[in-house]
């Protein structure tokens, strides 16, 4: 995984963990990756790994089963999506506007846009 610069790396790490619950890749109950596994397949240090993972408990996304490993909370789907619905609402979304208003695009411009890239998918 590539980081940036721009956000702690651990934080980046959480955000693959939402990506992965979000797209259902991880579904309720299931095992994830343990904290060596994430620490080596995203090559960072063992305690960065630990700190997200710590993170995705104190949020009742991800739960440890003593012995066995960590698994996805029975709602974490609707708790990552009310996350990253809040983190839209409150960081992308002014943002967004803000660009708009740089651009001069209108929200009749951008609900075009949305409706062409919706009907290519």
């Amino acid at each position: 995984m590539e980081f940036t610069e721009n956000k702690p790396i651990y934080k980046q790490i959480v955000a693959y963990f939402y990506s992965q619950i979000l797209t259902k890749e991880w579904p309720d109950q299931e095992r994830v990756p343990s904290v060596r596994e994430v620490a080596v397949l995203m090559e960072v240090n063992p305690n960065t790994a630990m700190r997200a993972f710590h993170e995705l408990q104190e949020k009742d996304i991800l739960y440890n089963k003593r012995g066995v490993g960590y698994f996805v909370a029975d709602d974490a789907f609707k708790k990552v999506k009310a996350i990253k619905r809040e983190e839209f609402i409150e960081i992308k979304l002014p943002a967004l506007i803000n660009d708009m208003n740089q651009l001069d695009l209108s929200f009749s411009d951008l609900e075009k846009l949305y409706k062409t890239q919706k009907t290519e998918k």
